[in-house]
């Protein structure tokens, strides 16, 4: 066949279909004296092949078909532990689920409970970092995006405690007004990404007792909010008119909970920085 080929042709052939769960495209590069063929993955949103130890876990569009536990599972590239006292929590697994109204009903679409809501269940065990990774995979975002809004929220320490207040109807069961070490106040938020409990009541305990069940959590709220489910987002005071795509608007609609406003710009630019800076791979990081 190669010699029908013209000197110096260069052709693309894409090919859609399943392929142990991927779509591939095959590039041949011919001349008259060699030929060269290479298999490239495209990350067009359908599942991918698994494992892939160098894969990068780069963020899926609205309307991609998401990996599932175990493929993401067998793709994280090992990592070692740089947060020792994490240890108890990364090798506990969610071992529950969320709640079928976990999104409230009649505020956004409904399948935010029935395709996303449904999937989250903690189902890993490793380090922190592939922990992050795992949930970057399972929700088809930017891995390292994810490492920098966890050490925005935690620095990285499964066992951090925030926004602190005097709601005892707001404390977690078990950590009333007091037990955690501040007069008169209690922990709402938990974990690597600060899950928040009075919002995210059916996540506990697994959102305080497994990182990779607070890691999940997290992220299946980042992609109800990306894939456009979250429309009562458009029902609250905003910056901008709410829809699909916004990653970086999902990012701060986590901290602000509301949708471009002044506090979830801060909050972005405070994710950004910290990404730029790739602060996780900095020696004061590092607390194996």
């Amino acid at each position: 066949m190669l010699d029908i080929i013209k000197d110096r042709i260069t052709w693309l052939a894409l090919i859609a279909g399943l392929v142990l769960g991927s779509v591939f495209s095959i590039r041949v590069e011919a001349s008259s004296q060699s030929a060269a063929i290479q298999v490239i993955y495209l990350p067009l949103g359908l599942k991918s092949a698994a494992p892939f130890s160098d894969r990068n876990f780069s963020t899926l569009p609205p309307g991609s078909v998401l990996p599932g536990d175990a493929e993401c599972a067998a793709a994280v590239k090992p990592r070692a532990e740089n947060k020792g006292d994490n240890l108890p929590f990364n090798s506990q697994p969610g071992n529950q689920g969320v709640a079928e109204d976990f999104f409230t009903p009649g505020s956004g679409d409904p399948r935010a409970n029935t395709e996303i809501g449904v999937r989250v269940d903690g189902a890993f065990t490793g380090s922190t970092d592939e922990i992050l990774q795992w949930a970057a995979c399972k929700w088809g975002i930017d891995e390292d995006l994810v490492r920098a809004q966890a050490a925005i929220e935690s620095w990285w320490h499964q066992d951090a405690m925030g926004d602190w207040g005097s709601d005892a109807s707001r404390c977690p069961p078990g950590h009333g007004l007091g037990v955690d070490g501040e007069p008169g106040l209690c922990p709402e938020s938990w974990g690597l990404l600060q899950t928040r409990y009075p919002y995210e009541q059916s996540a506990w305990p697994g959102m305080a007792d497994s990182s990779a069940f607070n890691t999940d959590t997290a992220y299946a709220i980042w992609r109800a909010c990306f894939e456009g489910y979250e429309w009562w987002l458009n029902d609250v005071e905003r910056g901008e008119e709410y829809g699909a795509g916004d990653a970086w608007g999902c990012i701060g609609r986590w901290f602000a909970g509301r949708w471009h406003t002044q506090p979830a710009e801060e909050y972005i630019l405070r994710v950004q920085d910290t990404l730029s800076e790739r602060i996780w791979e900095q020696p004061d990081f590092q607390e194996p």
